[in-house]
């Protein structure tokens, strides 16, 4: 693998084209899905902030496959019975797991695998 260099501020990834496209494709695709809405903010309350995390995704055979940028949320900045109160991870339980691989061995069915690539999960 040759070595890429990686951004770790924005100012240095606004002045790389690689790293702007990315970042478009992440703010397009953040807008296409409807991830958020612009809204007063309540009285009393603090908004998130959010920052910019730069990688660089590689193919099986060890090639680079594309340069990937995500805006994500400062969670940490939030404190638990004031900005949030309940948590859930969408995470299959190892049980779950197990019932569906033997139910697709007891009925002779194929599984399939996929992988989503952009998976924005509202409720």
């Amino acid at each position: 693998m040759d070595s890429i260099k990686i951004s770790t501020r924005v100012d240095e990834a606004f002045n790389d084209r690689k790293w702007t496209k990315a970042m478009n494709i992440e703010m397009e695709a953040l807008q296409k899905n409807n991830t958020w809405d612009n809204v007063e903010l309540p009285k009393g309350t603090k908004p998130i902030g959010c920052r910019w995390v730069f990688t660089v995704n590689y193919n099986a055979n060890c090639t680079m496959e594309r340069y990937k940028a995500r805006l994500v949320t400062k969670g940490l900045t939030q404190t638990n019975g004031v900005d949030y109160h309940d948590t859930f991870a969408h995470v299959v339980k190892t049980n779950t797991v197990k019932v569906l691989l033997s139910l697709a061995l007891n009925l002779d069915s194929t599984l399939r695998q996929f992988d989503v690539k952009k998976c924005i999960l509202t409720w």
